[in-house]
């Protein structure tokens, strides 16, 4: 797995490339606490994941909780159909918004 950090004005964008599971887990997690640190807008590109475990899902929880406690927001981009489906099944998926692209998550994130 592979996280990317950059800043786009007030926003952070987190782009993570490879599988989400236990051994990885970690490392999105510290790479997470990075983001927030810098910032209470965050988009997590998740284009290039394919597979996200329970251990996955409970980094992005942390993060929707952490940013909604500082009045901030969390996009999630490009979430694979089958991690949809996890995050349906989990009730997750209603604490994000979610969108195609990176662009469409800071656009969306600006109008605030």
């Amino acid at each position: 797995m592979k996280v990317t950090i950059t800043d786009q004005e007030e926003i952070t964008v987190v782009e993570v490339s490879g599988d989400i599971d236990s051994k990885t887990a970690p490392e999105f997690e510290r790479n997470a606490k990075l983001a927030m640190d810098k910032s209470k807008h965050i988009v997590i590109d998740l284009t290039d994941v394919g597979f996200m475990s329970s251990a996955g899902l409970r980094v992005l929880l942390m993060v929707y909780r952490n940013i909604r406690s500082q009045e901030g927001k969390v996009v999630l981009v490009g979430v694979s159909e089958e991690i949809q489906d996890v995050m349906s099944t989990t009730g997750f998926i209603n604490f994000f918004t979610i969108v195609e692209k990176p662009e469409d998550g800071v656009a969306f994130l600006k109008q605030d």
